[in-house]
């Protein structure tokens, strides 16, 4: 087992330091020259270093007016080891500013690649969770997690492991305390899921906060009453509950019952945990709504998703992802333009008929029997009904749409059935048409970046958020699937989705033969993904802890319950959690998140994630313990609503204020003494300038030149449901040299810093950040390389706007494998576009090197690190 992370170095004093830490220190500055500009390098470290520290060599000045005294000016060019090839300027966008002859050698600074490799390293095969005090692996590290009573960190993650007992330190160092849960979490190692636990009479749980058994309750009177760990008071054990303890004070039946022994687990739900203590009267149905007019028709979105749905429905999800079983889910279809068509496509028909609402103002169902159906038995009608719609409305002129009134018909059909339900909606166009929800177009990108960005950025109208809560209360989620080609005002159609517990896919500019197969991959991962419906997440603390901010895709009515029409494995819910009292010394934290639900066969359960953390009144054990990757998610998902609120410069401000702070508290009270000179940072917390430095910088919250309104909203809805696994590649893209890969060797090789430092001309590269892939080809090239990859000897001749081939090689089928494993992990279908050096498409690709300098207010990591040095030591 690999050493607890964070233990401190030799020379630790008094206690207070909380393990390795990031010093950097160069010697005194020259004065008295002009400044050289934005540093390109960082050179620090010596072999003499010892662990967890770096000391610095005499580095060059990089920046200008008044900076930090942490570099000193050194003459001399880099070695010529040190010189990289750069990107041309060819394609038009700005180029890095000439360098200077003083440099910082970026090698030299905390690099996320590093920490991730030597976390997968240091982890061992398997990770327990019963580890109070232990971080647990990144979310980059692919390790079997072993339940030992703690919720594993692919379903519940704290921002700290070591919990401070004073709410002072929380207050004092801005360090938050919160958990990023996904309660449906699927693992690279692990098929997900839970083993269930049935009560013969009630459910189990304590009578005053109603928290439900778990492994951390304490069993008294030889089992006759047990006492809440979260708000400490006794319970009566009912007699069908009960079991003898052992000589340790543990039931006798621990191990054969999930509850007392599992971290997370299930319990069958009784009637009383259902909506008007009814259970389910029918299992839940997918309705797929189609947009039939021209645009739809005319991009080739409607024939491919006729030709395809027939084989995705063969993946829709089972109870706990039996693969021999039947599925449960019954599915429907509607499509509209500028009237809503319901079809009928009972089995015992001839042929599927369709039925016509004129008035989308009085949205109504006009059949029950034949709208919803099971694919196993109505695959004929199905089949049928694919093979009429493209002919029936082939020929359709009508260009303006309707989209409310579409939804409410799919909400409507899911109510009339009396069952929850998923809808998945193909759209196309801002719909403009005289009916509900009808929206004017407010394109104006020059508001972008500018304080009054939130007017185009928040929804121009409440129809679309009113509807989303009435598809909450009905079980209904909404699934946006946007083929546009002009402006459709994301940021008000997408709350339908947001709210209701959905999701937003979109595909500018969508043609069938380049987007097709991002389209169908999209639909046939979100039609086969594993679902739960009609869904309330409860999350509940111990007694000095509550729950105060929620962050993701969900509705709440109070300030309790979170509501989900539906919620799948990829939504993620951010928790902040404040104090009311002191934690009791040498006491656990414990937090449980209940998420009570209909399953896809219609079955009511409770799903339980417990989480036990270890409790501190040293403010070094909470810096020797936070989880950064956890923080940044939550600091990203806040930055999202306080752009709502405020504006892009003082969230910058704020960001900035908030890393100083943690990261000044840490110097102040933490680190040995040292001069102020140097930059000292936790070693958990190293990366937090770049990944500040980064989130200033992402299209979610900062936007950059190439981005339209709809982008910006449409990334913005993408990172508010995100995990912490998907919001750390969004912040920090991966870049991977692919030109010298081993066919043979069929695992991801490690990636290069997203800098344009590290880019060479003779080298292809894969870029991606979960959202978008690039492939990058330099103009140099090995052109036995790009033969094999592309069947052309010449860098400019590869026809860049088409699919990447597929050749009868080890190379291309190598890369291709490479690239479909890549997809794997993501849970968006990413495009790849391929750039060629000196295209258009290289300014694009170029938002995405993360450390490069991209304007004023999105600085290089290397001048963002200087910067933060400033604002930290004025604070001490």
């Amino acid at each position: 087992m690999p050493p607890p992370v964070g233990g401190p170095p030799t020379g630790a004093q008094n206690g207070l330091y909380s393990g390795p830490t990031s010093a950097f220190q160069p010697p005194p500055q020259t004065h008295g020259q002009p400044p050289a500009g934005p540093p390109q390098g960082y050179n620090m470290g010596s072999p003499m270093s010892p662990p967890g520290q770096y000391n610095p060599q005499a580095i060059g000045q990089g920046y200008a007016a008044s900076p930090p005294n942490m570099y000193n000016q050194q003459n001399g060019q880099y070695p010529p080891s040190q010189h990289p090839q750069h990107l041309q300027s060819t394609g038009g966008y700005p180029q890095q500013p000439a360098a200077p002859q003083r440099k910082l050698d970026p090698d030299q600074m905390p690099s996320p690649i590093q920490v991730i490799e030597d976390d997968r390293k240091n982890a061992g095969p398997v990770f327990g969770t019963n580890r109070l005090g232990t971080l647990p692996p990144l979310v980059t590290t692919d390790v079997e997690i072993q339940d030992e009573g703690n919720a594993g960190p692919n379903y519940i993650r704290s921002t700290v492991y070591s919990v401070p007992c004073s709410p002072d330190v929380i207050k004092q160092t801005q360090v938050p305390l919160a958990v990023a849960i996904t309660p449906f979490a699927r693992h690279a190692k692990s098929d997900g899921v839970l083993p269930l636990s049935v009560f013969n009479e009630e459910i189990v749980r304590c009578n005053r906060c109603k928290a439900y058994m778990c492994p951390f309750m304490q069993f008294l009177d030889g089992g006759r009453r047990f006492q809440c760990v979260f708000c400490k008071a006794t319970t009566e054990v009912p007699q069908s509950y009960f079991n003898h303890l052992d000589h340790n004070g543990a039931r006798v039946d621990k191990w054969q019952r999930a509850e007392l022994c599992l971290g997370s687990y299930e319990i069958l739900a009784t009637q009383e945990y259902c909506k008007n203590n009814v259970l389910p009267k029918a299992a839940p149905a997918f309705i797929f709504i189609v947009d039939v007019s021209y645009n739809a028709i005319k991009n080739g979105m409607v024939q491919l998703f006729c030709q395809n749905i027939r084989d995705i429905l063969e993946d829709l999800p089972t109870e706990d992802d039996e693969p021999n079983e039947t599925p449960a889910i019954r599915v429907g279809f509607i499509t509209y333009s500028s009237q809503v068509h319901f079809y009928n496509i009972d089995p015992n028909l001839s042929s599927p008929r369709m039925m016509v609402v004129p008035d989308v103002s009085d949205m109504f169902v006009p059949l029950l029997e034949g709208c919803l159906v099971k694919p196993s038995e109505a695959s004929r009608a199905i089949e049928s009904l694919c093979e009429e719609i493209p002919k029936m409305f082939g020929d359709t002129r009508e260009t303006e749409t309707i989209l409310g009134p579409a939804i409410e018909a799919g909400m409507e059909a899911l109510k009339a059935a009396e069952c929850p339900g998923k809808l998945f909606v193909l759209h196309t166009t801002m719909p403009t048409l005289e009916a509900p929800g009808k929206l004017k177009n407010r394109d104006d990108r020059k508001l972008l970046g500018t304080e009054k960005e939130k007017t185009v950025l928040a929804p121009a109208c409440p129809y679309y958020q009113e509807l989303a809560t009435q598809c909450v209360q009905a079980g209904c989620s909404v699934d946006l699937f946007i083929a546009n080609n002009s402006f459709v005002d994301v940021a008000s159609i997408g709350q339908v989705a947001k709210i209701s517990g959905g999701e937003v896919f979109k595909y500018t500019y969508f043609q069938a033969d380049t987007d097709g197969e991002r389209f169908i991959a999209d639909l046939r991962r979100d039609v086969a993904r594993p679902v739960a419906f009609d869904a309330v997440l409860r999350v509940r603390t111990s007694t000095g802890l509550r729950p105060t901010d929620f962050y993701g895709n969900f509705y709440m009515q109070n300030t309790t319950d979170v509501e989900l029409a539906s919620i799948d494995c990829d939504k993620c819910i951010t928790v902040e959690m404040k104090y009311d009292d002191k934690l009791p010394e040498g006491e656990c934290a414990f937090i449980q998140a209940a998420l009570l639900y209909t399953s896809v066969k219609g079955i009511r359960k409770l799903r339980l994630h417990n989480l036990c953390l270890q409790t501190t009144s040293q403010m070094a054990d909470m810096f020797r313990n936070c989880e950064l990757d956890t923080i940044l998610n939550l600091f990203c998902k806040q930055g999202l609503r306080q752009l709502m609120d405020g504006n892009p410069k003082s969230l910058r401000e704020g960001l900035t204020l908030r890393a100083s702070t943690i990261l000044a508290n840490y110097r102040k009270h933490c680190a040995t003494a040292s001069s102020s000179g140097q930059l000292i940072l936790p070693e958990c917390m190293k990366l937090m300038p770049l990944y500040v430095c980064c989130m200033m910088k992402s299209d979610a919250l900062a936007g950059g030149p190439e981005l339209t309104i709809d982008d910006r909203a449409y990334a913005m809805l993408c990172l508010g449901s995100m995990d912490v696994k998907s919001s750390q590649i969004y912040l920090y893209p991966r870049l991977l040299a692919v030109t010298d890969l081993d066919p043979s060797d069929n695992s991801i090789p490690t990636a290069t810093r997203t800098t344009v430092e590290k880019i060479r001309e003779n080298e292809a590269y894969i870029l991606e950040n979960g959202v978008m892939m690039f492939l990058y080809i330099g103009l140099q090239v090995d052109p036995i390389w790009c033969e094999s990859i592309f069947g052309v000897r010449n860098v400019t001749q590869i026809q860049v706007e088409r699919t990447l081939p597929l050749l009868n090689n080890p190379r291309s089928k190598h890369l291709h494998e490479l690239i479909a494993s890549i997809r794997n992990e993501r849970q968006r279908f990413m495009k790849l576009y391929i750039v060629r050096q000196g295209d258009k498409w290289e300014r694009v690709l170029r938002q995405f090197l993360i450390e490069d300098r991209m304007s004023d207010t999105q600085p290089s990591y290397v001048d963002y690190l200087c910067q933060l040095h400033r604002e930290i030591r004025g604070l001490i």
